[in-house]
C-alpha cells in the first residue's frame, strides 16, 4: 500500500530505510519512468522502501507564477501515476515560502534523513536544491557521506538522439504534435479530472459537454481535438473536445469541454480521463452562436472520422 505525504516534518515514514529519487516528475515521461523504475528495483533488491519526492506546487510555479511553463499533469494524476509504477512512498511536499527558505543541509536532515531514512538517493545530473538553489549534486554527495546515504544518477533516456524532457513534450503539444508527444511520454497525452457543472450552454446548442476545470494550472495545449474518454464503462468512448478559454462566450479561465458521441447520461461528479488523439484546429472567436454551432458540427464529423480510422488502424496492428 503506497503512502502519500505532504509535510517536511513528522515522524519517520520508513523505519527500514529507503531508496529515494527526487524530481518534478511532471508528465511522468519515459525518462521519469526509467528513474522511478530503477529506484523501485534497487529498493526491492535491498528490502527497502521505494520513495519518490516531488513538490506541489512545483518550485518554478511558486517563483514564476503566471509565467511558469504549462503543467503536463495535475497533482492527482501525477500521484496516481507514481503509485501505479510501484512507489511505496510518494512525497508531494508543500512548496511555500518556508520551504523555499530551507537550506540544503536542512532539506537533507529533515526530509531525507528523519522522514525517509534514505540509504540511496537518485537525482538527475542538473539537480539543485536548498535556499537559492545553493546545493548541487556534489553538495548532496557530501551531505550524504555525513548522513549515511549514497548519491547517484542514471543516464538520461534519449529518443532520436535527443534527451526526453518535459520541455520537449510541452513544445510538441503546443504545436499539436500529439503523436510526437506520445512517443516521449510512452502513452497518449491525457488530462484527468472530475466533471463539474458549467453554464450548460452546450446543451442549448445541441452539444452537451462534460466539463473539467484545470485547478488553476495552465495546460500545455489548446484548441479542438478528437479524443477518447476513459472512465465511463469498460471501453473508451469517442468524443470531440475543446480546451481553452471559450472566447466566443467571453470566457477567461481555461476549461476542457468534452462532447461524447451518442451518449446521454449524467456525469456530474464522475472522474474521467480524456485521451487526446488528434488536433482539429486552433481555438477561435466566432461572430455569433449560429456560426459557432455550424463549426461544431464540422468538428464533430471530422472527429468521428479520425477516431474511426484510428480504431481500424489499431485493430489491424493488434
Amino acid at each position: 500500500m503506497s503512502r502519500l505525504f505532504r509535510d517536511v516534518d513528522g515522524g519517520s515514514l520508513s523505519p527500514r530505510g529507503s531508496v529515494v529519487c527526487i524530481g518534478a516528475f511532471d508528465g511522468l515521461h519515459l525518462g521519469h519512468r526509467a528513474l522511478v523504475g530503477h529506484v523501485i528495483a534497487r529498493a526491492r533488491a535491498a528490502g527497502l522502501d521505494a520513495a519518490v519526492v516531488s513538490f506541489e506546487p512545483l518550485p518554478r510555479e511558486f517563483f514564476a507564477g503566471d509565467s511558469a511553463p504549462p503543467r503536463l499533469s495535475l497533482p492527482r494524476m501525477r500521484h496516481a501515476g507514481l503509485v501505479a509504477l510501484g512507489a511505496d512512498l510518494v512525497g508531494l511536499l508543500r512548496f511555500n515560502a518556508a520551504f523555499a527558505a530551507m537550506t540544503a543541509r536542512e532539506f537533507v536532515d529533515r526530509v531525507l534523513v528523519r522522514r525517509l531514512a534514505a540509504r540511496e538517493v537518485w537525482v538527475g545530473p542538473d539537480f539543485r536544491f536548498g535556499r537559492g538553489r545553493e546545493g548541487d549534486v556534489a553538495a548532496l554527495e557530501a551531505l550524504g557521506c555525513e548522513s549515511g546515504f549514497t548519491v547517484a544518477s542514471i543516464a538520461p533516456v534519449q529518443i532520436d538522439g535527443e534527451r526526453v524532457s518535459a520541455t520537449r513534450i510541452r513544445e510538441l503539444l503546443a504545436r499539436g504534435d500529439l503523436a510526437g508527444a506520445a512517443r516521449l511520454l510512452g502513452r497518449p497525452y491525457s488530462i484527468e479530472g472530475r466533471v463539474v457543472r458549467g453554464r450548460q450552454l452546450g446543451r442549448s446548442l445541441r452539444f452537451p459537454t462534460a466539463n473539467l476545470r484545470l485547478s488553476g494550472k495552465r495546460p500545455p495545449l489548446s484548441g479542438v481535438f478528437a479524443v477518447r474518454v476513459h472512465g465511463i464503462g469498460e471501453a473508451a468512448r469517442p468524443a470531440v473536445a475543446s480546451l481553452g478559454t471559450r472566447p466566443t462566450v467571453a470566457g477567461v479561465e481555461p476549461w476542457l469541454e468534452v462532447h461524447l458521441f451518442d451518449f446521454d447520461g449524467d456525469l456530474y461528479g464522475r472522474r474521467i480521463e480524456v485521451e487526446f488523439v488528434a488536433k482539429l484546429r486552433d481555438e477561435q472567436k466566432f461572430p455569433d452562436l449560429p456560426t459557432l454551432v455550424a463549426q461544431m458540427d464540422r468538428d464533430a464529423e471530422r472527429a468521428r472520422q479520425i477516431l474511426r480510422t484510428a480504431n481500424d488502424s489499431e485493430r489491424k496492428s493488434a
